[in-house]
């Protein structure tokens, strides 16, 4: 959780990981620096917290120029690396990473691993499942499996199942021999998709044009309607949305990519009642960096509630974009407020 305690430990430990999380900025100095910095350390009773430069800045504090020159250049390091594993000539050792930063192996993958959360073998694993999702729509399996940088056909089915969510000949056709139960409920925030295969949900989305969109998704599946199939987890839901059952623990059977994974998990850490911003989120997976993709990956979360987006908010408490409303959103964080404060 990205609290008082938890920044200042940052600062006094000079976490790099949480650098682009907060700044901290400095009373007598009229500075404010990331928390890695190497300057001298203030003492907590001048230090004041922000969560963005703009918002130092705006209260009159000038950017530190060591500390900000040094996560530049960190930066430029890592692009440099990400470059050289995206750039689909064979997988890097650490050895070649190294050489090409100037960094000995160990260093260069601390570093990338500090800045992204990710060895850079796990980053190229997540990349090409990325490019396999994209070659799978428009080539056969073994011609998107070597532009996707696989050099075997084994290796497709070992290692990026998972992350597909289905065989990708499966995924490839739309869902092909797959049967997908669903059903409607009606919530007090509107008409409710719920819809699963025997593993676990694949959809919780509100809109009558849910449905629509799961055939777009699955186009060759057998969509079935079987309340009565549903109705553990319709009754789970239901429950939820009044207030009765803060936890919402369901099996899922989603498609995702190692980086939505991690995000969607994060999400559900997040306690009932309580919000946390893009920018914690980010913190909490170790890619203080990635902002931008966490909001991408909130906002192509398929089973609302069950991972509750919902709970993500912008960095000054706004509520911004979410998948099924903005009404929704406020309605849904009002109701977990008054479950846990019902006299306030």
């Amino acid at each position: 959780m990205n609290t008082l305690e938890t920044r200042w430990t940052a600062v006094k430990t000079r976490d790099s990981s949480m650098d682009n999380v907060f700044v901290y900025a400095v009373k007598s100095t009229g500075i404010y620096c990331q928390p890695s910095c190497s300057s001298r350390q203030p003492k907590l009773e001048n230090v004041v917290f922000f969560d963005t430069p703009a918002q130092a800045e705006e209260a009159g504090y000038r950017k530190c120029k060591r500390c900000w020159s040094r996560v530049a250049d960190r930066q430029k390091v890592i692009q440099k690396m990400i470059a050289r594993l995206e750039d689909e000539s064979g997988e890097p050792s650490l050895e070649v990473l190294g050489r090409l930063v100037g960094l000995s192996p160990w260093h260069a993958q601390r570093m990338f691993k500090a800045e992204l959360g990710v060895s850079p073998k796990q980053y190229l694993k997540t990349h090409r499942a990325k490019r396999l999702r994209q070659e799978l729509k428009a080539n056969p399996v073994t011609r998107a499996l070597f532009e996707a940088g696989f050099n075997s056909s084994s290796r497709i089915y070992e290692a990026e199942n998972a992350q597909l969510g289905m065989k990708p000949k499966t995924y490839q056709s739309g869902g092909h021999g797959q049967t997908i139960f669903y059903t409607f409920l009606e919530t007090p925030l509107g008409l409710l998709l719920l819809a699963a295969t025997e593993r676990g949900l694949v959809a919780v989305r509100f809109g009558q044009e849910a449905l629509n969109e799961l055939e777009q998704e699955f186009p060759k599946a057998r969509l079935e309607e079987n309340p009565e199939l549903l109705s553990t987890q319709s009754h789970a839901v239901l429950e939820h949305l009044l207030g009765h059952q803060p936890s919402l623990a369901l099996a899922t059977d989603v498609k995702a990519t190692a980086f939505q994974s991690r995000v969607w998990n994060a999400l559900k850490s997040i306690p009932y009642g309580q919000t946390r911003s893009y920018s914690e989120v980010a913190a909490l997976i170790g890619q203080p960096s990635a902002v931008r993709a966490v909001a991408r990956a909130c906002a192509t979360n398929p089973v609302a509630l069950v991972v509750p987006c919902h709970r993500v908010i912008g960095s000054g408490g706004a509520l911004s974009g979410y998948r099924w409303g903005l009404e929704r959103k406020k309605a849904l964080l009002e109701q977990e407020h008054l479950q846990l404060h019902p006299f306030k």
